[in-house]
């Protein structure tokens, strides 16, 4: 679900906005997009509510990322018996004009699927983004 959506208390704005500071910090030129999906009523049906969707932009084709946009989700648990919500993972997608062309999700191997992959550098710099955003949902504000 868009994360300007998700944005329904001051807790989940601040690690909203932590997010995209983080992501902001190890990749300077990216510019980031709150509502990353549309609103219309097919792509409501396909929008997960248990997760927090946000996309980020280069100015034009990068060739670390090899791919123009990136589709960030981090994923959610609500847990029936202590109604705690915890992230469990976060799926990551890159598209250039024809489309996807990689993946990574933080679920079991961490490795990038696809036509191509990032660099290894901007590669394991994304795994790090992904850890402390990981720790930014499953810790909370003091």
């Amino acid at each position: 679900m868009n994360a300007a959506e998700q944005a329904i208390n001051l807790e989940l704005a601040s690690k909203i906005a932590t997010v995209v500071n983080l992501f902001k910090l190890a990749f300077p030129d990216v510019k980031s997009d709150l509502k990353p999906w549309k609103n219309d009523p097919e792509t409501r049906e396909l929008v997960d509510p248990d997760s927090i969707d946000i996309g980020f932009h280069f100015p034009g084709i990068s060739k670390s990322w090899r791919s123009r946009s990136i589709l960030i989700q981090i994923r959610f648990y609500q847990d029936p018996i202590n109604n705690s919500r915890r992230a469990i993972g976060l799926e990551a997608a890159g598209f250039d004009h024809r489309g996807e062309a990689w993946r990574l999700s933080t679920v079991e191997q961490w490795d990038f699927i696809g036509n191509t992959s990032p660099s290894p550098e901007v590669g394991e710099k994304l795994k790090q983004v992904c850890r402390q955003i990981l720790e930014v949902f499953n810790n909370p504000i003091n």
